[in-house]
């Protein structure tokens, strides 16, 4: 009954302040909880997208951009950095602008369920008609499908430096099953943690390889004779292209955060950072090392043993997986819509349906075990569209059709970020598609003709 109480009760409740200790129970367990949410597990600050934006920009590159500079010179690697680096802050800003748009509508629309989770497809489809949409979502599928095939083979790539017992093929079996677990991780939102491993473990190998370039000197007879051909200059920038190619998440990140409109400043901090990380090892690994660079893609290839490497290496493998998680996010998300659970209550559900996802990555990672060539041959074929061409067109063809609300209750700047636009769009479609297509798809195709499908051990020594 509501008026009776036993002497135990009547005891604790004297001696705690008249507390009950059920209710004290559930307040330690609710301060707990939300403890661990706001210190791990609820990531929609500014900070966190950050973290999640510079975790996605680097992975594997900061290991094939020192080949890159063999391919192109000091010069014009450290050049093409800066430039595709400002052009991705330009497009992720446009992007800004039409989450923007897309929210406003569809929140006055009410046409979503309250579960959905807007896309970068649907934002361009919603802002710059259904056709664009339609093409974005192949483009940025496949660059998402293909960065994720890049971690597991980077993955195998590393480990066989560290250990080469097992051929790569061999690795790459165990990763592949390893990055089924990932279908279990629930959202972006939930990535916190997750992000500040991958932040951790980049900025330790990056630091690993400065000191051991510098440390360690020059090779005998070092060369440093930069592009040696338009082929192998197309290559490289087009590699430095693919660096900036998160893009493909960014609708995403912006949907975990409490701010959306602030991602924007999140991304050039993860830019800046980008540059802090990649700048300084790739110049003192190509110093060091000079043009053998070209035949070796992976920077460990070429860093004597240590402990050190062993301990980077390591560092690189969690890293793929941070950066796995990360880019096939979005996959997860539309094949959840593809398949019809997206708003399923139950999670265990939607973790399984995810299961094909990660099978399919998993058997391309087998098939095309090529891992510098892949980045320049993504940079050109499908980041030149899904991160800078097509945000900007986009971006002009909703801006002459009248689809932005911010642009026209503020036309002054409509103009200038129109032409902005055409230019960035323009030098992406003749130097990344056209001559950055030619170069790496020539280069693509030699190394299919030479190694074929299925390859065992791409780039291994062989032993004696």
């Amino acid at each position: 009954m509501a008026g009776e109480s036993n002497g135990f009760e009547v005891e604790v409740a004297e001696e705690d302040g008249g507390a009950p200790a059920a209710a004290r129970g559930k307040t330690t367990e609710s301060s707990l909880r939300s403890t661990w949410n706001a210190l791990v597990w609820h990531g929609g600050s500014v900070y966190d997208a950050w973290l999640n934006a510079a975790a996605a920009q680097v992975g594997s590159l900061i290991l094939t951009l020192p080949y890159t500079f063999s391919q192109m010179g000091y010069f014009f690697g450290v050049a093409s950095q800066l430039l595709y680096g400002a052009f991705g802050c330009w497009t992720v800003n446009l992007l800004g602008l039409f989450y923007a748009e897309a929210s406003r509508r569809t929140r006055e629309q009410g046409n979503l369920h309250k579960r959905h989770v807007l896309q970068y497809h649907e934002v361009i489809g919603i802002v710059a008609g259904k056709k664009l949409g339609r093409t974005v979502l192949a483009f940025n599928m496949i660059a998402l499908t293909f960065a994720c095939v890049l971690q597991l083979i980077a993955c195998s790539s590393h480990i066989y430096y560290m250990n080469s017992n097992w051929n790569k093929r061999e690795w790459l079996y165990l990763f592949g099953a390893l990055a089924v677990p990932t279908v279990l991780l629930p959202s972006i939102h939930n990535f916190r943690v997750v992000s500040i491993l991958g932040i951790a473990t980049t900025s330790i190998t990056s630091a690993y390889m400065t000191v051991a370039a510098v440390q360690n000197g020059q090779i005998e007879n070092v060369t440093h004779q930069g592009p040696k051909s338009w082929i192998d200059f197309f290559t490289g920038a087009t590699n430095i292209l693919f660096s900036f190619g998160s893009h493909g998440l960014c609708i995403e990140l912006m949907e975990a955060m409490w701010k959306p409109q602030k991602y924007k400043y999140a991304y050039m901090a993860a830019v800046l950072y980008t540059y802090l990380l990649t700048i300084p090892d790739s110049v003192a690994v190509y110093w060091a090392y000079g043009d053998t660079l070209l035949h070796r893609s992976n920077a460990f290839g070429v860093l004597p043993p240590s402990k050190a490497k062993n301990i980077c290496i390591i560092s690189m493998i969690l890293h793929q997986y941070v950066a796995f998680l990360l880019n096939v996010n979005p996959l997860f998300l539309a094949w959840e819509k593809l398949v019809g659970v997206h708003y399923s209550d139950i999670f265990a559900l939607k973790a399984i349906a995810r299961v094909p996802v990660v099978l399919v990555i998993w058997f391309l990672a087998l098939a095309i075990p090529f891992f510098g060539p892949i980045n320049s041959v993504m940079g050109a074929f499908l980041i030149s569209f899904s991160v800078y061409i097509i945000p900007s067109v986009a971006f002009m063809r909703a801006y002459k059709n009248n689809q932005l609300q911010l642009i026209n209750e503020h036309p002054q700047g409509g103009c200038q970020k129109f032409w902005i636009s055409a230019f960035v769009a323009a030098w992406v479609f003749i130097f990344g598609f056209g001559f950055g297509g030619w170069a790496s798809g020539t280069v693509f195709i030699k190394q299919i003709q030479s190694f074929g499908f299925f390859e065992k051990c791409y780039q291994c020594p062989p032993k004696h």
